[in-house]
């Protein structure tokens, strides 16, 4: 048997239907901005592998320091002992953070880091003996924040989370700020916290708010004394065209939420960030206001090793430079969109940073409409890896991509698009 009937045995793939899904395609090498297949056959990377791959695949950096630290320390528990990578990476990033924060807890995931923060902000009420009545959470409309309970609870009711509506908590959606819409009438005084994913809301279909109305919103929140959550999983290093997409708005954020890009895609790594404020309503002699949370590989070394390299590559001037790069291609790109023969096809063509992101008109806006898988099948076979959200169509390349591979992305989805 060849590897994908080998897989076929045996695999189950996220977010794959089980029946009547192409088989998988048998990556055997990544190298910068390309995959390549067990035949030989390259993929240019538009969504850098689920949005986490930064600086390219298998970046000799990176791999060079992992090789190195797994000579020294692989794992250790991280409840009664510490290591220089982690101590390191939480030190260089609270440096480059938005203002305020003064401790980082690790944890595996993305999904994971907003459980983290979730618990973090109800126990924060719960410690100072407020928790009875500030026991309301406030999320937005469209919204997702991961698979595991928690995050599932705070995301908005969809097609993720349908088959577990009711094992979910109950939260308060509320729309994301508008510009056109004031903050919503809210009893604030029973409101621990909001969590939210600023500017860009990813898995709900890329759909973009402005900095202006989040900052407005975060003011109020900020009043009201309300914990705000950032959720930056996606946002975080540099995609919006800023280090973290909080660095838009004046208010901060009380906890923030980082992963994906965080290792430069190499390993699985979480980070909840958090004010003293939040962080000292846990210092006490109570033992049972400690924060009982923790994973097997919280903080493992390989994981905070990637990442400090990653940082490493990240806060090169040249990496900042090809951010903007990339932003200015952007958007020069959508203008074209804007002004083609097929922009009647399209709806809301939109861009931040080294995201871009459109909606085909066809039928329903939904993460099920079938011209997702279409559009993705077609830029395949043109040697180019991109997956719409149903039939948002998005790219969100690496950083490593350079002008003529994006030419190619831009190219292979006006031809799509005049097939269609």
């Amino acid at each position: 048997m060849n590897l994908v009937e080998r897989d076929q045995r045996v695999i189950w793939h996220p977010f794959t239907s089980q029946k009547n899904s192409p088989p998988p395609i048998p990556i055997v090498e990544g190298k910068g901005s390309y995959l390549t297949d067990d035949s030989g056959r390259s993929y240019l990377d538009a969504i850098s592998s689920w949005w986490v791959t930064l600086h390219g695949h298998s970046h000799p950096y990176i791999a060079t320091k992992l090789y190195e630290q797994a000579q020294k320390l692989e794992q250790v528990i991280f409840a009664g002992f510490t290591h220089e990578p982690a101590v390191r990476l939480a030190e260089r990033l609270l440096s480059i953070l938005p203002d305020s924060f003064s401790r980082i807890f690790y944890s595996d995931n993305g999904s994971t880091s907003t459980e983290v923060a979730i618990k973090m902000a109800l126990q924060f009420w719960w410690n100072k003996e407020e928790g009875k009545t500030r026991n309301r959470i406030l999320a937005f409309k469209n919204s997702y924040h991961g698979d595991t309970f928690g995050a599932m609870s705070v995301s908005d009711r969809s097609v993720f989370t349908l088959a577990f509506h009711d094992k979910l908590f109950e939260v308060d959606f509320i729309d994301p700020p508008s510009d056109s819409l004031p903050n919503p009438d809210l009893d604030w005084s029973l409101i621990a916290c909001v969590i939210y994913e600023p500017l860009v809301q990813g898995a709900g279909g890329m759909k973009m708010y402005s900095a202006e109305a989040l900052n407005l919103f975060l003011r109020k929140c900020k009043e009201n004394k309300v914990i705000t959550i950032a959720d930056e999983v996606m946002t975080g290093f540099g995609r919006t065209g800023r280090l973290f997409a909080s660095d838009y708005c004046q208010e901060k954020p009380s906890i923030i939420c980082l992963s994906k890009g965080l290792t430069g895609g190499t390993m699985a790594l979480g980070v909840t960030a958090c004010i003293d404020e939040v962080y000292q309503a846990f210092v006490s002699d109570d033992k049972l206001k400690t924060f009982f949370h923790g994973h097997s590989f919280t903080a493992n070394p390989l994981a905070c090793t990637t990442a400090l390299a990653s940082l490493d590559l990240l806060m090169e001037n040249s990496c900042l430079q090809q951010i903007q790069l990339i932003a200015e291609q952007n958007r020069a790109f959508i203008t074209k969109l804007q002004h083609s023969r097929y922009s009647g096809k399209l709806k809301n063509i939109r861009m931040l940073g080294t995201i871009v992101a459109f909606e085909i008109e066809n039928g329903e806006d939904a993460y099920l409409n079938n011209i997702g898988a279409e559009f993705t099948r077609e830029a395949l076979q043109r040697g180019v890896f991109i997956r719409p959200l149903g039939n948002t169509v998005y790219i969100m390349p690496p950083y490593c991509v350079n002008k003529t591979e994006l030419q190619v992305i831009y190219l292979t989805i006006e031809e799509i698009l005049s097939t269609l």
